[in-house]
């Protein structure tokens, strides 16, 4: 989907995706002792309504939400009031986005897919360099599968990665985690499926 696409989407009074967080949210905190997530900077890249940015500043994050669409950044503040959280917001586009301080976590799901191929490198390197030596990478991407055809509302805009791609930005880290999977899917009301990798990755100590 495009940018007016998502605004369109976000600007209706129901959270498109819900107020819960991904699964992925609620698992890889565990990687950051609880006593040690204050003060820690966590970028959402991709963060939507904010379901997952304010579950994560719920368990002691910095969290600045980024999104292309600035609807979504304002159901995002909402849910974060209503919580009883706080969260930074910046509107960007992934394709040109410049972090604009040094990030302890980047986290993102559902939005790799829309940094052109020919951009991936330049980003990828510089979250890379943006991310403090120890941080984490929390990364979901829509990969190429032979058993899996493109979703029907699969937008001009988005692209598929190879399904050893995202890996290989990687390379001179660690990796905590990787899998790909194949889920159902159901949104635009149209049933299909997605193949997806995830990947947690680590940043060298020094």
């Amino acid at each position: 989907m495009d940018k007016q696409q998502l605004q369109q989407l976000y600007l209706r009074a129901e959270y498109y995706w819900g107020k819960e967080p991904n699964r992925l949210a609620t698992r890889f905190p565990d990687l950051v002792p609880e006593n040690e997530r204050s003060g820690k900077k966590l970028v959402d890249l991709g963060a939507g309504e904010g379901r997952d940015s304010v579950f994560l500043a719920e368990q002691g994050f910095a969290v600045l939400a980024v999104d292309i669409a600035p609807a979504g950044l304002d159901k995002a503040r909402r849910l974060a009031d209503e919580r009883n959280v706080r969260i930074e917001t910046l509107e960007a586009d992934v394709n040109d986005l410049i972090l604009p301080e040094l990030v302890d976590v980047l986290y993102s799901i559902g939005t790799l897919q829309y940094i052109e191929p020919q951009n991936r490198q330049r980003q990828f390197r510089h979250f890379k360099q943006r991310t403090a030596p120890g941080g984490l990478h929390v990364l979901f991407a829509f990969v190429e599968h032979p058993d899996v055809q493109p979703a029907p509302d699969w937008g001009q805009n988005e692209y598929l990665y190879a399904r050893d791609e995202l890996q290989s930005y990687y390379r001179d880290w660690e990796t905590v985690d990787t899998y790909e999977f194949i889920f159902d899917c159901n949104s635009s009301h149209i049933p299909h499926r997605h193949a997806a990798r995830v990947l947690i990755a680590r940043k060298p100590a020094r």
